[in-house]
């Protein structure tokens, strides 16, 4: 089995200077084709089970698809529960398996933020899991407003919470289909200098190219969690495959067809925030 915490495959992405991957998963199809992915390029990965994923597929369901490829892969492979939105909610997922969670609770009054997020915490760390919180809130395209990371706030809210990992905003945004926008990195760096853990990027796919690469290599972002633009690769590809054969009704042909362009866009994402060439051979084993 190659399952494994956030803090495993972070700690040597901050201190090697390269990010993974955290690919947002909708079922088996998009699931399947990261983590063969991740393999192709001997580099581990995170699957991330978010709420919409979770509204369509019970978490306990999820959970146990994502850890029946980890013990296939021969990579690391993180089965992360991502916007979990309560305290039970995160409970439920440590119970049922994920080897990783993120409270959210960027919405709410800071103490409440911290008092939660330690409490998710300190669940998860009895179980040896990790835990991903978000302070500031990373908003959506066409929906709720972002609320940028308050540097002030960083330092206390890392000792008082444990988390192995901080979810920052900094002008990326969920959802965005737009041209991508880069983010404000003279604001991150206020950031980092108060963190001092790993910090994750939400809504990567609104980050342009270059700079994911330049802060997988240069700052604490050792994590980008990657959804829209993959899904409108799957999008695409299954479009395509009904255009082919109009007469085609069987949803498991259909679906096989999205998984090559997806493994490929994966594949793309994560070479371009992984380890450089010259450092790669030290990654694929790494638990």
């Amino acid at each position: 089995m190659t399952l494994a915490t956030l803090s495993d495959v972070l700690a040597p992405a901050l201190a090697q200077g390269y990010a993974v991957a955290g690919f947002v998963c909708h079922g088996w199809e998009d699931a399947r084709a990261y983590v063969q992915a991740a393999e192709a390029e001997h580099l581990p990965v995170i699957l991330q089970a978010g709420p919409g994923a979770r509204a369509h597929t019970p978490a306990p369901v999820l959970s146990a698809m994502f850890r029946h490829l980890a013990e296939g892969a021969g990579v690391p492979v993180v089965v992360h529960l991502d916007h979990g939105r309560s305290i039970a909610e995160c409970r439920q997922a440590i119970d049922c398996g994920f080897s990783s969670v993120m409270f959210d609770g960027s919405a709410l009054p800071l103490q409440r933020n911290i008092d939660d997020t330690a409490d998710v915490a300190l669940l998860a760390h009895r179980a040896d899991v990790s835990c991903e919180g978000e302070l500031g809130q990373v908003g959506y395209a066409g929906g709720t407003a972002s609320r940028r990371t308050n540097p002030a706030e960083v330092a206390r809210f890392v000792r008082e919470t444990a988390v192995d990992a901080l979810a920052v905003s900094v002008g990326n945004l969920h959802l965005q289909t737009a041209a991508p926008t880069p983010v404000d990195e003279e604001h991150l760096g206020a950031i980092e200098a108060e963190a001092r853990l790993p910090l994750v990027l939400h809504g990567g796919s609104g980050v342009p190219d270059d700079q994911r690469r330049r802060l997988a290599q240069h700052t604490a972002i050792c994590k980008f969690n990657i959804g829209t633009e993959l899904r409108r690769v799957f999008g695409t590809a299954l479009r395509q495959a009904l255009a082919r054969d109009p007469e085609e009704f069987d949803r498991l042909k259909l679906l096989a067809a999205t998984e090559p362009p997806l493994c490929a866009a994966a594949r793309a994402a994560i070479r371009t925030i992984g380890p450089r060439p010259s450092t790669r051979h030290h990654q694929s084993g790494e638990t």
